[in-house]
């Protein structure tokens, strides 16, 4: 008969014989499996159709290139113009994987409407008045926009840079009658390069973007507004995993770095 001590012994060999097997597998406690780190870091491929604010084309073609070296086999394909026209667009089917918004209230419609989730904001913007480079109305602050003869671009009310100039114009107690309401704030860049306007309303990320095609004038903090950028990985992506895949790459450091870099600020 085996005493309690042998079988007690016999016990820990055979705990330790598993140990020993388990250690030469390469299996550690508390490890993910061979098979599921597998597919958490299985290579995502396909076609990611990013819908986007205009204002970030700049950032966001530079993220598209890192995303793209990271994953070669992803192609991100941007979609850049008003957040309102784009929110309509994605409610109304059109295929698109990630929305990038310049305002919460374009993606809420999107939200409400059950083409995303949620959202997660992850850039803040400013307005700023852009002039031409020599500036030939001499430009020097808001109030001069109310000035007669100005010639002053806004964005189409709709848009979120439209409703920037709408909130600076009334902290800054001046009425200013624009002569032209663009589609997006490149259309009103544009206005503004070209000299085709004295000034335009546009974000402080656009200056930036823009170089010496045209002049900034800063606004006032305290008659400033301010947006703040959400992004989401839609419903109805058809490559839901790399589109996910990009959100959280715009979310990380790196991302982050691009949009400093690009003049955004953290939401």
């Amino acid at each position: 008969m085996r005493t309690r001590t042998s079988l007690t012994a016999l016990a820990v060999a055979g705990a330790s014989a598993v140990a020993l097997a388990a250690c030469s597998s390469g299996t550690t406690t508390g490890t993910t499996s061979p098979s599921s780190a597998g597919e958490s870091t299985a290579a995502i491929t396909g076609t990611v159709n990013v819908f986007a604010a205009a204002s970030l084309q700049e950032s966001f073609t530079t993220l598209k290139k890192q995303f793209e070296a990271a994953h070669p086999g992803v192609t991100i394909t941007p979609n850049f113009g008003a957040s309102s026209a784009l929110a309509t667009g994605i409610t109304q089917g059109q295929p698109a994987d990630v929305f990038a918004s310049a305002s919460q209230t374009t993606m809420d419609a999107v939200i409400k409407a059950g083409g995303a989730a949620s959202s997660t904001p992850f850039a803040r913007n400013v307005g700023e008045i852009a002039v031409p480079a020599a500036n030939p109305a001499n430009i020097a602050s808001v109030n001069d926009l109310a000035k007669p003869g100005v010639k002053v671009a806004v964005c189409q009310a709709q848009v979120p840079c439209g409703g920037i100039a709408t909130k600076v114009f009334a902290n800054a107690k001046i009425t200013v009658t624009p002569v032209s309401q663009e589609a997006d704030v490149k259309a009103v860049l544009t206005k503004v390069s070209l000299g085709e306007v004295d000034a335009g309303i546009v974000y402080l990320t656009d200056v930036k973007s823009a170089g010496d095609k045209v002049k900034g004038i800063e606004i006032p903090a305290d008659v400033n507004a301010s947006t703040t950028y959400p992004i989401a990985a839609l419903t109805k992506a058809a490559n839901p995993t790399a589109a996910q895949a990009f959100v959280d790459y715009v979310l990380s450091p790196e991302g982050m770095a691009v949009l400093k870099a690009g003049g955004f600020a953290s939401p």
